[in-house]
């Protein structure tokens, strides 16, 4: 019968390492809900968990993509002929990968000057877009792996981005790692 901080000196340390792992995931839910951007979220997090200092995301962008969702052109309200923007990248900080996330959205609704930042350097999409003051609309939050995210998911996430008169912007999904649960 194993409690949480009960047992004999070695199970002690392996039961409360047990126990830290939901409090510290419930934590981080906590901080992705608190913002309408997982980018600024997510900096938040490696602030508090100091996993580097100064606490700065970049996306590397992945080679391989993903099919778009088959009601994306719905989901986005793409304009006629107009075709989505994709990125398929990996948040990290401090060298830890924090998420494997993959973004449509429609570059007609960015900057000419927001556009250039998605296509030539790490800058993440919430860091690029944040003049546009987007909301965030979850769609789905499973603690796990779900389809498309990779082995060691610890929670995805399914939202779009919605400017201010509702709009949308983007549609993503974002793979968070085991990463973000260690210190």
């Amino acid at each position: 019968m194993s409690r949480c901080g009960a047992g004999a000196a070695p199970l002690a340390v392996l039961a409360l390492s047990a126990c830290a792992a939901p409090q510290r995931l419930a934590e981080f839910e906590s901080t992705l809900a608190a913002e309408q951007s997982a980018t600024t979220a997510l900096t938040r997090w490696c602030e508090r968990q100091q996993l580097a200092s100064p606490a700065r995301i970049s996306a590397a962008l992945a080679p391989q993509g993903i099919a778009p969702p088959d009601d994306l052109s719905r989901q986005l309200d793409l304009p006629a002929g107009a075709a989505p923007g994709y990125r398929h990248v990996r948040l990290s900080c401090g060298g830890k990968v924090l998420s494997d996330a993959h973004n449509w959205y429609v570059p007609e609704r960015l900057t000419p000057a927001m556009n250039e930042l998605l296509r030539t350097t790490d800058t993440p999409f919430g860091k690029a877009a944040e003049q546009l003051n987007f909301r965030r609309e979850r769609l789905d939050s499973t603690r796990g792996r779900t389809a498309p995210c990779p082995a060691g998911t610890i929670l995805s996430h399914r939202a779009l981005l919605r400017l201010q008169d509702g709009t949308p912007l983007a549609l993503v999904v974002e793979c968070y790692t085991r990463a973000n649960l260690r210190g």
